[in-house]
């Protein structure tokens, strides 16, 4: 952006390489940086430079962790028979939020893409496998996003699993609480008459 001194000119093209952030709220970022204190803005540094140096990869589920193993694979009072598959870290921490699973998780970074060069080999499939094959799990839950994508790597991982003899199961899509359904879409309500359950 013509008009700003190089510094901050280097400064607004950095932040605007994050996703979903343009040019102009890139430069609002970098006038907030700029107002603000220097102490302030050396705590974000570190913060920022601390993630980069300990953050690594749970060598049982994938999820982000800073040791060996993450929080939840650490925690002995999780079911280790259910594992929960997600696509990342950001729907392990949805379900995680909702309070209603005490199992583990495997996380697969990624769906099922072949257009975006995604195969099976560059997901944590054969990992999947290998966990559920030690004999301790009984039931696996997928819970991939509902689009196209994430019903493929689920229809994958069932048959994936199939000889093993563990349970797959599918989280249930459909209505959510509070929704009033003339607003639902057709692909919504066509899930939650499909994944309908006993009263």
């Amino acid at each position: 952006m013509p008009g700003y001194p190089l510094s901050i000119r280097n400064l607004i093209r950095e932040f605007s390489r994050f996703p979903g952030i343009g040019e102009k709220t890139a430069a609002r970022l970098a006038a907030f940086v700029l107002r603000s204190p220097a102490t302030d803005m050396m705590r974000l540094a570190e913060a920022i430079l601390e993630v980069k140096e300990k953050i690594k990869i749970c060598s049982v589920c994938f999820n982000l962790a800073e040791r060996e193993l993450c929080e939840i694979c650490e925690n002995e009072s999780r079911d280790r028979g259910i594992i929960c598959v997600v696509e990342d870290t950001d729907s392990l921490v949805a379900i995680e939020d909702s309070g209603g699973f005490n199992g583990t998780y495997h996380v697969l970074h990624g769906v099922l893409s072949p257009a975006d060069g995604i195969g099976p080999e560059q997901l944590r499939l054969s990992d999947l496998v290998r966990r559920v094959s030690g004999g301790s799990v009984r039931e696996v839950v997928v819970a991939t996003n509902p689009s196209v994508q994430g019903e493929t790597t689920a229809l994958l991982i069932k048959r994936m699993l199939d000889h093993t003899g563990v349970v797959v199961t599918r989280i249930a899509l459909g209505v959510p609480m509070g929704g009033d359904l003339k607003y639902i879409d057709r692909m919504t309500m066509a899930k939650a008459i499909e994944f309908r359950r006993g009263v």
